[in-house]
C-alpha cells in the first residue's frame, strides 16, 4: 500500500488519497486534505480557523506545529470588546451546549500559515499543486452528506446571527439539505490566490486589512498587527508511556494533550483493559485535574513533565483503584512509515463572514471550554489553550496509530478510548473508531448504545448519574484514525461515522 487517509468527509479523504497515489508523502496528502476540507466541511474549518499538526518522519523525529488561534488586541490602547452573543446548539433534546459568537469571539487565525510551513518543511510538493482541486470544489459545490446536513441544521442559529452567514449557508432561505450542493465561490477565489501568491495576503495584505476592519467595526479585537505578527510555533510533543508504546501528543500551552497522556498512563497503572468503570473513573480524574493551578501552569516551562510526574500518577491511580475495587481532523500514514495527523477548527464558527474574502472567522474567544477562567483574559498574542490533540503512538519507533478528534471537551475521552481500542483491544482503525464511547462530566456519564450495561448499572449504584443515548452521535467526538498492525504491517484507516468520516487506502 502507498498509504491511508482518514478524514471527516469522503471528499476530503479522497483528496488526500489522490496525492498519495501520485507519489506525495503523508504531509503533502494531509495539506491537500485540509485544503479540501475548507470546501467540504465548512463551517467547522477554513482559512479563518486554527490548528495543530503532528508530523512523524520515517527514521527521523517528530514535530508538533502549533498554528492555533491567538488572542487578538495588539496596539489597542483600551480594548473594549462587544458583548458575546450566546447561542444554544442542541446535539439532542437534552444535550445542549452554549457557544458564544459574534465579532468579539474571533481570534487570530493560523491554519493557512501552518499548512504553508508544514508543506515547505516536510512536504515534497508545491502549494500551487494542491489548491486547484479544492478551489474547483468550492465553486462547483460539494454535495452535502446526511451528517453534514445535521451539522448545518444544528448550527443554523449561529448562521442566522449575521446576514452574511445567512446568505452563505441559506442561499434559498433555508439550511442546505442532504444531497444538495453548498457552493462557496469566494473561498474558491481565495484558494486560487493562495496557490499563486502564498499566504502573505491573509496576514499582511488586503485580505488581512479587510478582516481587521470588519471585526473592529463590529466590536471585536482583531488588528492588523495581530495578523502581521502571527507565527507558527514548533513545540516538543508531550510524551507518555502506554503498554510499551511511546505516545506523542499536543503539549502546553494547550490542555488536551497532557490530559490524554495523563489518562493513558493512569489506565496503564490501573491495568484493567476494557473496564468501563475504570475508564469512567480515569476520565473523571482528568476532569478534576483541570483546576486553577493546572490552567495557570500551562504557560510555565516544563509543566507537562511536572504534571505527569510518576509519583502523582501513582497516587491518583491508587485512589481510583480503591474506588473501583479494583473539533475536524485528518490522519495520514504513508508507505515509508511517515505520518501526519492534523486537527483544524473554526470552533462552532462565529457567524462573522468577511465579504469578498472567502473567510468565515472562528469563535475561539467565545468557547467556554477554552476560556474556563472567563472571556477575553488572554493577553494579545498569546495562544488560546485548546483541547485539540493530534496524537501518535509509536512502537519501536514506528507509528502504530495516528489519530485526533473533533468534539470540544469530548476530544480527550474519544482519543483515549480509540487508542485503547487499537492497543488493548487489538482492533483495526475502523473498528476502534466505531466502538461505543462514554464521556464523563462531573458525576454524569454519557453512554452510547453498546457500552457494557452491567458496568453502567454498577456506576449508577455507586452514585453516578447516567444518560443513555439511543444512537451514536457527534457529541462523542469525531475521531479519524490510521493504524499499522505491528505483526503484519497491514495499514488500516477509520473514519468516524458520527462525523460522516471516511477512510481511503491507496494501493
Amino acid at each position: 500500500m502507498k498509504g491511508v487517509v482518514a478524514a471527516g468527509h469522503p471528499v476530503t479523504a479522497r483528496a488526500g488519497a489522490e496525492v498519495l497515489r501520485e507519489g506525495g508523502n503523508a504531509v503533502d496528502a494531509a495539506v491537500a486534505a485540509v485544503l479540501m476540507s475548507f470546501a467540504a466541511e465548512s463551517p467547522l474549518t477554513g482559512p479563518g480557523a486554527g490548528g495543530f499538526m503532528l508530523v512523524h518522519e520515517a527514521g527521523e523525529g517528530s514535530h508538533l506545529l502549533d498554528f492555533f488561534v491567538a488572542a487578538p488586541g495588539k496596539e489597542l490602547s483600551h480594548p473594549d470588546p462587544a458583548p458575546l452573543l450566546p447561542i444554544d446548539v442542541a446535539f439532542a433534546a437534552d444535550a445542549v451546549q452554549v457557544f458564544n459568537v459574534g465579532a468579539s469571539s474571533c481570534g487570530v487565525p493560523g491554519t493557512v500559515a501552518g499548512l504553508c510551513e508544514a508543506l515547505e518543511r516536510f512536504g515534497t510538493l508545491e502549494l500551487g499543486d494542491l489548491t486547484g482541486a479544492p478551489a474547483r470544489a468550492a465553486r462547483e459545490g460539494v454535495e452535502v452528506t446526511p451528517i453534514q446536513a445535521y451539522v448545518l441544521e444544528i448550527l443554523t442559529p449561529i448562521f442566522r446571527s449575521t446576514p452574511e452567514a445567512t446568505a452563505l449557508y441559506e442561499p434559498q432561505g433555508r439550511p442546505v439539505g442532504a444531497g444538495e450542493r453548498l457552493r462557496l465561490p469566494e473561498l474558491g477565489d481565495l484558494l486560487d490566490r493562495l496557490g499563486e501568491e502564498g499566504a502573505a495576503f491573509l496576514y499582511t495584505g488586503d485580505v488581512a486589512g479587510a478582516m481587521s476592519d470588519w471585526v473592529l467595526e463590529r466590536g471585536g479585537l482583531l488588528t492588523r498587527e495581530d495578523l502581521a505578527s502571527y507565527g507558527v510555533v514548533e513545540r516538543a510533543p508531550t510524551v507518555a508511556s502506554f503498554r510499551g508504546r511511546e505516545v506523542l501528543t499536543n503539549p502546553p500551552p494547550s490542555s488536551g494533550g497532557i490530559l490524554i497522556a495523563d489518562a493513558l498512563e493512569l489506565l496503564e497503572r490501573i491495568d484493567r483493559p476494557g473496564d468501563t468503570k475504570a475508564l469512567a473513573e480515569v476520565i473523571a480524574a482528568t476532569n478534576r485535574a483541570r483546576d486553577d493551578e493546572f490552567l495557570q501552569g500551562l504557560s510555565s516551562e516544563h509543566y507537562a513533565e511536572r504534571f505527569l510526574a510518576e509519583d502523582a500518577l501513582d497516587s491518583v491511580a491508587g485512589e481510583i483503584a480503591s474506588r473501583l475495587g479494583s473539533t475536524t481532523h485528518i490522519s495520514v500514514m504513508d508507505a515509508d512509515g511517515g505520518c501526519a495527523t492534523v486537527t483544524c477548527s473554526n470552533g462552532a464558527c462565529s457567524g462573522v463572514v468577511v465579504p469578498g474574502t472567502g473567510v468565515h472567522l472562528n469563535n475561539m474567544l467565545g468557547e467556554e471550554d477554552l476560556n474556563p477562567r472567563g472571556y477575553h483574559r488572554h493577553a494579545a498574542g498569546v495562544r488560546v489553550p485548546s483541547m485539540m490533540s493530534p496524537t501518535v503512538a509509536l512502537l519501536d519507533g514506528r507509528p502504530e496509530v495516528a489519530l485526533g478528534s473533533a468534539g470540544s471537551n469530548r476530544i480527550r475521552s474519544a482519543i483515549v478510548q480509540t487508542v485503547a481500542g487499537v492497543i488493548d483491544g487489538g482492533l483495526a482503525a475502523q473498528a476502534a473508531v466505531d466502538s461505543p464511547r462514554i464521556h464523563v462530566e462531573g458525576n454524569l456519564v454519557d453512554a452510547e448504545p453498546g457500552v457494557d450495561t452491567g458496568a453502567l448499572r454498577e456506576l449508577e449504584r455507586t452514585g453516578w448519574r447516567l444518560r443513555l443515548w439511543e444512537d451514536r452521535n457527534l457529541y462523542f467526538g469525531g475521531v479519524q484514525a490510521v493504524a499499522r498492525d505491528p505483526l503484519t504491517g497491514e495499514i488500516s484507516g477509520g473514519g468516524d461515522p458520527r462525523r460522516g468520516g471516511a477512510a481511503v487506502t491507496v494501493d
